[in-house]
């Protein structure tokens, strides 16, 4: 009887490490296949309506939650950090505090996690709601390339566009700073923006950048895929929204750590000198 189990163990563990190796085979494919269609994508000028469809979808109608939650990063940054600056007696320094948390880590993150969840939700929605009725299978049969027509789009906007909002979001963090920093804390407001200006590089500024077209691509990526491989059923689509959301969150966060070790690694190589100052 315990060899039995043992074996049903043995068994049940290697069954699960199997289907996990093919969903990992299964995702690289698909990825593979994502990337490829919109490289092509690019030079058909046939398929940009797609594209700028695309784009009023999940940059234009984004932009109110990227703001709020820009503004309020920046808001909720001045009332903590504010009481440690005074008791040093260089609240001064209180913007570039602000600043380079909004630029560097926080406004990139949360930006791309609101996106995740509105983004993410919607495209996943979507096209687990085309797979359910079959109407992937109907493009298919028409004889048109799924990912070609319905992820490539979504893709290359996703790709492109979360870059821009978090600028976007990075600015209302900034302003939003400054709103509480200013008129509530009493910050002069010269010193805010010049110590801000002297803190924060075109470096951290680029790193954003940099971070924003890789969480786009995590985004849309993740979220095309459970779209396209969900369960049958109304409660299948809403179980792949919720994974695709819980995907791409964590794998922004690990994006986000191999980024920072990466350019940390690189800003060190290239001014070292600024590393010991």
């Amino acid at each position: 009887m315990a060899e039995q189990q043992k074996n049903s163990m043995v068994e049940s563990i290697g069954s699960a490490v199997l289907e996990n190796i093919r969903h990992c085979g299964r995702f690289s494919r698909f990825q593979l296949a994502s990337v490829l269609a919109s490289c092509r994508t690019c030079f058909k000028p046939a398929t940009y309506p797609l594209v700028l469809t695309q784009m009023l979808a999940i940059g234009v109608r984004s932009v109110p939650v990227v703001a709020v939650t820009g503004a309020f990063v920046g808001m909720v940054l001045a009332i903590q950090a504010y009481d440690q600056l005074a008791g040093l007696g260089i609240e001064e320094h209180l913007g570039v505090l602000i600043n380079l948390s909004v630029v560097k880590e926080l406004g990139p993150v949360l930006a791309a996690v609101m996106l995740a969840g509105r983004v993410g939700g919607a495209l996943t929605a979507e096209l687990g709601t085309m797979n359910v009725t079959e109407q992937i299978l109907a493009v298919r049969s028409m004889g048109t390339d799924p990912i070609r027509y319905l992820v490539a789009p979504r893709f290359i906007a996703c790709l492109l566009l979360t870059p821009f909002l978090i600028i976007y979001a990075d600015f209302l963090g900034m302003l939003g700073g400054y709103l509480i920093s200013v008129p509530y804390l009493g910050i002069n407001s010269a010193a805010y923006w010049d110590f801000s200006a002297s803190g924060v590089e075109m470096w951290d500024i680029a790193i954003g950048i940099i971070k924003g077209f890789a969480f786009g691509a995590a985004i849309a990526g993740v979220s095309c895929y459970k779209g396209f491989h969900c369960k049958e059923g109304a409660q299948g689509v809403g179980q792949a929204c919720t994974e695709a959301f819980v995907g791409s969150f964590i794998l922004i966060l690990g994006i986000d750590f191999v980024l920072v070790v990466i350019t940390k690694a690189v800003y060190a190589t290239l001014w070292p000198l600024k590393i010991l100052l």
